[in-house]
């Protein structure tokens, strides 16, 4: 039995929480974090919203742990306030999606980042079978998801059956009958996971396929399943599969992402180190415990206490999961004083800061008089895992992108030369033309991270300059990178029948080749802020409703290209439209991540965000404040 789940908090620490205890509050917090972490991140099946959604489990904790009666009860009373926190962001998405014309069929969306079922692979070192069984959760039918997170933790020796029931509100003879019922659906799941992955191949299981885009859900199980009970050569893969209760006993949780958990105490820290994911915090009444007003708890070190991770920080000012333990740190200590959550005016409509503040970056090549930074970036306080920049080499580039607060960045290569990467940012390399498609620049990607942009607007010849077919041919040595890979970002067009993307797309299907995310690019050119957030909402409406992939948004801006000259609005209109257009982003469930154009300010470059290091325009000041 793993020792993390049941190192939750005892009887007395509880009890002493309750009556106020600042030091026994952060210490219940700290232990509850790891199971909170687990339950909420597989049953939203690595959603960019798990940081929230844990961090509201984790406010209504301390809100109302002095009501509860039975501090001995205390894991199950947590686990059904987990449960709780879950069905309602799946209420919200729903209305969400009904809301909005054209999205109702949108499903959830997973962060390839966060995606729970290859963290558990990557993380606990899974192998063979157990892998396929991780694998296999990914095509459960969604209201499985959340039972699958609390029977998981179950095998694996966290909780028991009755807190299982307790938090689902069910007895356990229906527990019992819904747990067999999705195990049958993963063990038929675990059958596709074997036959897909078989070498050689069953021929006939790839006329199956010939329609799946390559993304699992519990239709393609149906029908993939269908074909393995009745073919024998796929029927014969799956005679050697072990029972999944056997594979899954004695596994522990899956470790706390690094960057939350530095903050916990030794006791309940994590038993191996991870990428960082920090909760971000909802506003919300002031934690139980003696602490002074408008004072922040701080830990035995000195630094921020757990609770005041998990309540005293505006909503979304918390590190993705590449994001380290300062940026967290320097999100909680400027948190009241640069993003207030409710501003009266938007806080770029404010004078400078003397402090240095953020910026963005253009889709330009690197300028090559560009000089490396002398010193090291201050740690941003990365305000949205989504929120990033395209950046070129200018003077003051490296303290500018710290300033931005931009949690990943691009400079149209596979490196980032002068450019010094932020503490909690990161960056992302692209192969940027046919002529990048080397050894070195593909070794270059496969050690710069998990994720490849590909083609910079082939459909240009001022750009990448390609054929359909050229990108196809080269698209299986990119493949061999492992990387997780955007798809060639076109100028315009993306969702046109016929067009460069929609033709690229019908070959990478055809050939089997794989393409993880969409990625666009979008520049408007009505300046008024209303109808420029509607015809960019309706582009990436039609790119998903036509692809059903995630999609990258990594250029936009308002510039009217006309004649051969650029034409710009206002910098007020400007900082109008990305405060606007950021707010709606934020709400479409399958985009994943957007990159504004770009970083640097100059008479030629007017979208910009820093004319130096430290000196925002106003744009620049809108895109630290957003979200």
């Amino acid at each position: 039995m793993s020792s993390a789940g049941r190192a939750l908090p005892d009887v007395g620490l509880v009890v002493a929480a309750r009556q106020g205890d600042q030091r026994a509050l952060d210490d219940v917090v700290a232990a509850s974090l790891p199971l909170v972490y687990n339950i909420v991140g597989r049953a939203l099946r690595g959603h960019a919203d798990v940081d929230d959604v844990v961090q509201e489990t984790l406010v209504r904790v301390i809100r109302y742990l002095p009501a509860l009666n039975d501090p001995a009860a205390y894991r199950s009373w947590l686990v059904a306030i987990t449960i709780r926190q879950v069905r309602d962001w799946e209420t919200r998405r729903r209305v969400a999606l009904n809301r909005d014309a054209g999205l109702d069929a949108i499903h959830n969306v997973p962060d390839p980042a966060s995606d729970f079922a290859g963290m558990t692979i990557l993380r606990l070192g899974l192998t063979d079978q157990r892998r396929e069984v991780a694998e296999a959760t990914r095509w459960l039918d969604p209201d499985d998801q959340e039972l699958l997170s609390l029977w998981w933790l179950e095998e694996t020796g966290e909780i028991a059956r009755n807190e299982v029931a307790d938090a689902l509100g069910l007895s356990p003879g229906h527990v019992a009958v819904r747990i067999h019922r999705m195990k049958e659906q993963i063990q038929s799941a675990r059958g596709v996971v074997r036959a897909l992955r078989a070498r050689p191949g069953c021929p006939d299981l790839g006329a199956v396929t010939t329609e799946w885009d390559g993304t699992p859900s519990s239709l393609w199980r149906k029908r993939l399943a269908r074909h393995v009970r009745d073919c024998a050569f796929c029927g014969r893969l799956g005679t050697t599969l072990l029972p999944i209760d056997r594979l899954l006993a004695g596994l522990p949780l899956l470790p706390l992402p690094a960057g939350l958990g530095a903050h916990l105490p030794n006791a309940a820290a994590p038993a191996a180190a991870a990428p960082a994911v920090a909760p971000p915090a909802p506003t919300a009444g002031p934690a139980a415990g003696p602490t002074p007003q408008g004072a922040v708890p701080t830990d035995a070190g000195g630094g921020p206490s757990v609770v005041d991770l998990a309540v005293n920080r505006p909503r979304g000012l918390v590190p993705s999961l590449a994001a380290g333990v300062a940026a967290a740190v320097l999100a909680i200590t400027m948190a009241v004083v640069i993003l207030p959550d409710e501003p009266s005016a938007p806080s770029w409509a404010a004078p400078p800061s003397a402090a240095p503040t953020a910026v963005a970056t253009p889709s330009v090549a690197p300028s090559p008089s560009a000089r490396p930074s002398s010193k090291a970036p201050v740690a941003p306080a990365v305000s949205s895992a989504r929120k990033g920049v395209g950046v070129w080499n200018f003077g003051g580039a490296s303290q500018a992108l710290a300033n931005s607060r931009a949690s990943w960045y691009y400079t149209w290569g596979t490196q980032h030369p002068g450019i010094s990467t932020p503490r909690g940012a990161t960056f992302v390399p692209m192969i940027r033309s046919a002529e990048n498609v080397t050894a070195a620049e593909l070794a270059r990607a496969k050690a710069a991270g998990p994720y490849l942009l590909t083609f910079n607007e082939p459909d240009l010849p001022e750009q990448a300059n390609m054929t359909v077919e050229q990108a196809l041919n080269l698209w299986p040595q990119l493949m061999a990178t492992g990387s997780k890979l955007g798809s060639p970002a076109v100028a315009w067009g993306a969702p046109d029948p016929q067009g460069w993307l929609d033709r690229f797309m019908t070959g990478a299907r055809a050939r089997g080749h794989r393409v993880d995310f969409i990625t666009l690019h979008w520049f408007g050119a009505d300046f008024t802020t209303a109808t420029a957030v509607a015809q960019l909402r309706q582009y990436l409406q039609a790119v998903y409703q036509r692809y059903r992939k995630p999609i990258w948004l990594t250029e936009f801006a308002l510039i009217r290209f006309a004649g051969g000259a650029s034409q710009f609005p206002s910098q007020q209109e400007q900082a109008a439209f990305l405060t606007a257009a950021t707010a709606m982003l934020g709400q479409l469930p399958y985009l994943q991540r957007y990159a504004w154009f770009g970083l640097p300010a100059t008479d030629k470059d007017r979208s910009g965000l820093f004319s130096d290091g430290t000196e925002a325009t106003v744009v620049g000041r809108a895109f630290q404040a957003a979200r």
